[in-house]
């Protein structure tokens, strides 16, 4: 949540109280507030998400709870246990707060045309290894002086919406016609690939793999194509079929080292092939009846974007309009966004 960039320190607001004491508060009080509460009332995980120590992000708290003459947070003990009623009004405030200064110094750095600064982004690991690496590299040549700061989730793992506005841009899958939570914009479009070992006898077949095909023979998925409701058990239903799930694994790579050691049908993301998979094994496509996934672009909420910010989205789907995202960044997204392109790796990329 902090930026380095922006103001830390000296009284934001001051106002009398309900006695004779003026109450009188800091951006980096306010900023500990919100991060104690992001960090599971953990003061130790806000220090180090602000990169205080301990014990100045509890003296920032209890100057705060002193000048307020409430308490924010109920405790047991020396431990944070709850947040108390009046302490969720205050960290609706804390947070405004906090936002609004931190769209403010975005503002004075985009209308100075600044380079430097720091772009907070989370994404799945496909996305982080596979498709942001050029991309930053591009950024950088124009913004020198960025410092990225990568967030990498699991590709199964899903964020909570009330987490996205700690990052600039959050990258998210879909399947099917669902829409993410929150100004999401269409990057891109992007189908599963099946990988088997070139002695495995799917390697000889031409054309895509039936559903019924790849229902006969046990599979290497992500956690989430294990789930009930995964559009792989839901796809499978409607047909009458029902997958052999042999193991799961928690990402891309580990999927390939599983489908490698002949412990099943690798299922992956298409764009998380490099070259050297091509000739390690046989990739084949599967039935048009599982729907693509899109990649969407999560933009915080009420707050204004940074220029880097909006180049990287520019990035990840050039064809998309700059007015159009800018207008969407402020909460203004289209009726209606245009059907994303395909993103895909080829033996050449």
């Amino acid at each position: 949540m902090a930026r380095p960039d922006s103001p830390t320190t000296g009284p934001v607001t001051q106002r009398m109280g309900t006695g004779k004491q003026p109450v009188s508060v800091t951006l980096t009080g306010l900023r500990c507030l919100v991060e104690i509460a992001e960090a599971n009332l953990n003061i130790s995980a806000a220090g180090q998400a602000m990169h205080l120590s301990q014990s100045c992000v509890s003296r920032h708290l209890k100057q705060i709870e002193d000048s307020l003459g409430y308490r924010i947070f109920a405790r047991n003990g020396r431990s944070l246990v709850d947040v108390t009623p009046a302490g969720r009004m205050a960290l609706d405030v804390a947070r405004r707060v906090v936002r609004d200064v931190e769209g403010l110094c975005d503002l004075a750095a985009n209308t100075r045309g600044e380079t430097a600064g720091e772009l907070a982004i989370a994404a799945p690991q496909t996305y982080a290894l596979h498709v942001l690496p050029p991309l930053l590299r591009r950024l950088r040549e124009r913004y020198p002086d960025l410092s990225v700061r990568m967030h990498t989730l699991g590709d199964d793992q899903r964020m909570r919406v009330s987490e996205h506005d700690r990052f600039d841009t959050v990258i998210v899958s879909s399947t099917g016609d669902g829409v993410p939570d929150g100004t999401a914009v269409p990057l891109f479009r992007w189908r599963r690939v099946a990988l088997v070992e070139r002695s495995h006898p799917l390697a000889s077949h031409s054309g895509t793999i039936p559903l019924a095909e790849l229902a006969r023979w046990p599979l290497v998925t992500h956690e989430a194509a294990r789930q009930p409701d995964s559009t792989l058990n839901r796809t499978m239903a409607m047909h009458g079929l029902t997958p052999r799930f042999a193991c799961s694994a928690p990402d891309a790579a580990t999927i390939k080292a599983y489908a490698r050691a002949g412990l099943g049908v690798g299922l992956v993301a298409e764009l998380s092939l490099d070259p050297a998979d091509y000739s390690r094994f046989a990739v084949l496509a599967l039935d048009a009846a599982l729907p693509d996934s899109i990649a969407w672009a999560i933009l915080p909420r009420g707050r204004v974007l940074r220029n880097a910010a909006l180049e990287l989205v520019r990035l990840l789907a050039p064809d998309l309009d700059a007015d159009t995202l800018r207008r969407a960044s402020q909460g203004q997204p289209p009726a209606h966004w245009p059907t994303p392109p395909y993103h895909h790796r080829t033996p050449e990329a």
